[in-house]
């Protein structure tokens, strides 16, 4: 097994076949959107029971916007996520509170990166989160916008903990993508559906493939 393989996670899961699928072609992790106002919104009571079929080693994260530290708390344990990606203001006081009350749960900060990104926004957090996810900055909504932002921006950023680039990711600039980040992992959402929370199964197996490929050629060299 490649221990350095780029990881994959599919977000915006609404539907038990989609999410089996994924698993099927390789995914290593599944997103669940507790936001009511994402067009992909899943209820806990529908995520619990889709999550209750998962087959073992894939995981599971809860994505938040600004909720209540206790509601999210509950939800955690009530659908057993692995994982908390936090996705709008929340404070680094609020993560690290999370991340001990709602443990073993790990904690993904996400930014809106764009031009007036520095890496000072992401240092008060690295205590006490897993990872960042880099999605595209947009004033009005906290992700999901199916745009790409301009990936250049991260080599000045000095991350330092793995990062996750998402952003109008798909099949199509997902090798572009990762000949210039070179991340630890991807997030695609909009980039693989037909429509908001219905996956395109096609799609999926043709982004797995493009970072599948994108990783042998790494390995051999050949990048």
């Amino acid at each position: 097994m490649n221990e350095d393989k780029i990881r994959i996670k599919v977000c915006g899961m609404t539907r038990l076949q989609d999410a089996l699928f994924a698993v099927q072609c390789g995914v290593d992790a599944l997103g669940f959107i507790f936001h009511r106002k994402s067009a992909r919104y899943i209820d806990p009571e529908e995520a619990r029971v889709i999550i209750e079929q998962l087959p073992p080693f894939v995981d599971v994260v809860g994505v938040f916007v600004d909720k209540e530290r206790e509601e999210v708390e509950e939800i955690v344990r009530y659908c057993r996520l692995g994982y908390v990606q936090l996705h709008g203001d929340e404070s680094p006081k609020y993560a690290e509170r999370l991340l001990r009350f709602a443990s073993p749960c790990e904690v993904i900060k996400a930014f809106r990166v764009g031009d007036h990104t520095t890496s000072e926004d992401f240092d008060p957090y690295v205590p006490h989160v897993k990872a960042f996810l880099l999605d595209t900055f947009d004033k009005e909504l906290a992700g999901g916008t199916g745009q790409t932002f301009d990936w250049s921006i991260i080599s000045r950023l000095g991350l330092r903990k793995p990062c996750i680039l998402a952003g109008g990711l798909d099949p199509e600039n997902i090798t572009a993508a990762l000949q210039v980040v070179r991340p630890y992992g991807v997030d695609v959402n909009s980039g693989v559906e037909v429509a908001p929370g219905i996956k395109d199964h096609r799609q999926i197996r043709e982004f797995v493939r493009a970072v599948r490929e994108f990783d042998d050629l790494d390995i051999s060299g050949q990048i």
